[in-house]
């Protein structure tokens, strides 16, 4: 195993064993270590659950010798990245942002078939290691700001028929990275 991969394990580790859910570890230019945690709890994480977190893994770094200079632990936030199986399946019926290694070649698409993707996820299903998405492909109207989503509705008005979704199949081994769409609600 890589010293990479040992350390996402041992973090991961100490995080589960927390009562949080690990999402990822990354390791940034200048010594910076970003840990990623969530929850399934109601209210989501919150800055005592990250100091918390962080304090516990300042501590094994100390102890277990591992070179960092800063250490960032925090929320996913509402774009959550989704990169293991268990996401995928916490996650079926939300909306996504998904990019594939490869174009996905499918009926729906143009001839070069399509490398990103955005719709919802409808679920995963395969062994360990052999998993398979199922997805349905379609436009995607999010709006990031008040304006935007003013704009968005009145676009929305003007189409005539709406295009059904394209259901697709893809491994998880072939998503080079995927996240949550956020949905937020400008109305007040």
């Amino acid at each position: 195993m890589t010293q990479s991969g040992a350390l996402n394990e041992l973090v991961e580790r100490t995080v589960e064993g927390m009562g949080y859910e690990f999402v990822e570890l990354e390791r940034l230019a200048r010594g910076l270590v970003r840990v990623t945690i969530d929850t399934t709890a109601e209210g989501g994480i919150s800055l005592e659950d990250c100091e918390r977190v962080s304090d516990q893994l300042t501590h094994l770094f100390t102890v277990e010798d591992i070179p960092y200079e800063r250490l960032e632990v925090s929320s996913p936030g509402v774009e959550r990245p989704l990169k293991r199986a268990r996401d995928w399946d916490r996650f079926a019926g939300e909306l996504a942002h998904v990019e594939l290694f490869a174009p996905l070649h499918a009926e729906g698409f143009p001839e070069a078939g399509r490398r990103k993707l955005d719709g919802r996820i409808i679920s995963i299903e395969g062994e360990s290691g052999a998993e398979t998405i199922t997805f349905d492909f379609f436009e995607v109207f999010i709006a990031r700001t008040p304006t935007a989503a003013v704009t968005a509705l009145r676009g929305r008005r003007k189409k005539t028929a709406e295009v059904p979704p394209v259901r697709v199949t893809f491994p998880l081994s072939d998503v080079d990275n995927a996240h949550l769409l956020a949905e937020l609600n400008f109305k007040g």
